[in-house]
C-alpha cells in the first residue's frame, strides 16, 4: 500500500495538534481555575486526581470499543474525527466558564473536565493504533511512531512556551478572557490537524487484530515481571516529581519573581527548559552512550536533575530568586536531565518485556506498553491532587476577581511555594534513585545475554523471525 510524505505530514500534524491540547488541559487547568476563576487549590487537584485516573481506567475499555468497529472509513479514522470534534467543543467549554459561583462553578468544572478526558482517549487511543491499519511496510511503522513522538512533543513545546505569553497579548490584560480566545484558536489548530490526517490517510483493510489489554491483565503481566514493576515505580516517581514542578513554576514566576514583564520571565524559562529536553534526548544522551551504560546514565540523570532542585532551592533560600540568569541553571540540569530520562524508560521496559518472556514463556509487549501510558496518567493525577493540597495548605491567594492585578503574597507563602516545587520532586527523585539502583539489574550486558538466549530458545523451537 503508497504510503508516502503526504501521509507521514499529516500524520505529524496530527500529533502536533493533539498535542497542544493536551498540554493546554494538563499544565494550566489548575493555574485556570484555582488562580483565576478562585476555586479552591484541593477541590481542584481532587477533582483533577480522580478524573485522571478514570481516564487511565478508561483507556482499555476505548480500546476494545475501537477494536469492534467496522465501518466504510476504517476502524480508527471515524474515532479520530469523531473524538477530535467533541474534544475540541469541550476545550472550548472549559476556557471559557458562563458566569458562575460556588457549587455551580465546581460542578461545572467537575462535568467539564471529565468529559474532557473522555473525549480525548476518545481520539488518542485510535490515533496511535492506527499505524498497522494505514502501511505495511515494518519502515514506514517505524518512522510513523517517530514522527508522531517527535510532533507531539513540538506540540507540548508550543504550549509551554506560549500560551502565558499568548494569554497576556490576546487578553490585554484579562487573564480570563485570554485563555478563553486562546483555547479557541488551540481547538480550532486541533480541528484542522485532524481534518487533515483523516482525508490525507487511508486505512486498508487488515487481517491484523488489534490487541486490546485489560487492567487485570496488566497488573497480572506486572507482578509476574519484577522487573517491569521496578520501571514502572521508577516512572511513577519521576513523572510526579516533574508533573509537581510543571504545575507551580508558573505560580513561583508569578508571585515569587513577579514584575510586570512575568510572563515573559516565563517564556524564557520555558524555552530554554524545552531546549534543554530536546538537546538531552538529541545529543547529550548519544554522546553520554559512546561511554556509560545505559543504567549508568540514567543513575547520572537522576543525580543530575536531584542536583537541579538543590541548586534551585538554595538559589531561593540565599534570595537570588529574582536573577533568572541564575535561576536557568538549574532549570537546564532539570530539564536535560529529564528528556534523557524519557528515553531510557522506554529502554528499560522493552529490557523487561524479554526478561518477563525468559521468566515466564509469554511475551507481553503490548501489556507491558498499555502499562506505561497507565501509570504515566496515574502519576499525573497524584502530582495534581499534591499541588492543589499543597497551595490550599501555604495559603496561596490567587488572581480571582482582581480584575488582573496581582495579589501580593505572604513570606511564609512564598517560602512555601519554594519548598514545594523542590522539596517533594527531590524526595520522589531520591526515591526513584534507590529503587532502581537496588532493584533494577537489567544492565546492557545482562539484557544482551538475555537477547541471546531468547534467540537462541526460537532457533531451537523454529520460531525465529
Amino acid at each position: 500500500m503508497k504510503f508516502g510524505k503526504k501521509e507521514m505530514a499529516a500524520f505529524g500534524f496530527g500529533a502536533v495538534g493533539k498535542d497542544m491540547v493536551y498540554a493546554l488541559s494538563a499544565s494550566f487547568v489548575m493555574y485556570y481555575y484555582q488562580d483565576i476563576l478562585g476555586i479552591s487549590a484541593a477541590f481542584v487537584g481532587t477533582i483533577l486526581m480522580i478524573a485522571r485516573v478514570f481516564d487511565a481506567i478508561n483507556d482499555p475499555f476505548m480500546g476494545i470499543l475501537v477494536a469492534k468497529t467496522n465501518t466504510k472509513w476504517g476502524r480508527f479514522r471515524p474515532w479520530v474525527l469523531l473524538g477530535t470534534i467533541l474534544n475540541a467543543i469541550v476545550l472550548i467549554y472549559m476556557f471559557n466558564v458562563p458566569a458562575l459561583e460556588g457549587s455551580a462553578l465546581r460542578t461545572y468544572f467537575s462535568v467539564i473536565y471529565i468529559l474532557w478526558g473522555v473525549t480525548y482517549t476518545m481520539m488518542d487511543i485510535p490515533y496511535w493504533s492506527m499505524i498497522p491499519a494505514v502501511t505495511d511496510n515494518a519502515k514506514d511503522r517505524e518512522n510513523m511512531s517517530v514522527v508522531g513522538r517527535t510532533c507531539a512533543g513540538v506540540g507540548n513545546a508550543l504550549i509551554t512556551i506560549g500560551t502565558v505569553m499568548a494569554v497576556a497579548m490576546l487578553g490585554k490584560g484579562n487573564e480570563r478572557a485570554g485563555f478563553g480566545t486562546f483555547a479557541i484558536i488551540v481547538a480550532v489548530v486541533f480541528v484542522i490537524a485532524e481534518v487533515l490526517l483523516f482525508v490525507c490517510i487511508k486505512e486498508h483493510k487488515s487481517e491484523e487484530k488489534m490487541e486490546t489489554v485489560s487492567i487485570k491483565e496488566m497488573f497480572s503481566s506486572l507482578f509476574r515481571n519484577d522487573q517491569a514493576m521496578v520501571t514502572v515505580i521508577t516512572i511513577v516517581l519521576i513523572n510526579t516529581a516533574l508533573y509537581i514542578t510543571s504545575n507551580l513554576i508558573i505560580y513561583f514566576f508569578k508571585y515569587d519573581i513577579g514584575g510586570a514583564n512575568w510572563s515573559g520571565t516565563y517564556t524564557l524559562f520555558s524555552s530554554v527548559g524545552g531546549a534543554s529536553q530536546i538537546l538531552g534526548m538529541m545529543i547529550v544522551y548519544p554522546l553520554l552512550r559512546k561511554k556509560l551504560g545505559n543504567t549508568q546514565i540514567f543513575r547520572l540523570c537522576l543525580l543530575s536533575a536531584i542536583t537541579g532542585y538543590g541548586l534551585l532551592l538554595a538559589v531561593c533560600l540565599l534570595g537570588f530568586a529574582h536573577n533568572i540568569a541564575i535561576i536557568l541553571i538549574p532549570g537546564i540540569l532539570v530539564f536535560l536531565s529529564n528528556g534523557i530520562l524519557t528515553v531510557l524508560t522506554t529502554v528499560f521496559l522493552s529490557s523487561s518485556v524479554d526478561y518477563g518472556e525468559l521468566k515466564t514463556g509469554h511475551r507481553e509487549e503490548s501489556v507491558i506498553f498499555s502499562m506505561q501510558t497507565f501509570v504515566v496518567k496515574l502519576a499525573s493525577g497524584v502530582a495534581v491532587f499534591l499541588t492543589g493540597i499543597g497551595i490550599s495548605m501555604i495559603g496561596l491567594v490567587g488572581n480571582a476577581d482582581t480584575e488582573g492585578e496581582i495579589v501580593a503574597q505572604s513570606a511564609s507563602t512564598l517560602m512555601g511555594l519554594r519548598l514545594l516545587m523542590t522539596i517533594i520532586p527531590i524526595l520522589g527523585l531520591v526515591c526513584a534513585f534507590f529503587v532502581f539502583k537496588n532493584k533494577f539489574i537489567l544492565s546492557d550486558e545482562k539484557s544482551e545475554e538475555i537477547a541471546a538466549q531468547l534467540k537462541a530458545m526460537r532457533k531451537e523451537t523454529g520460531d525465529e523471525a
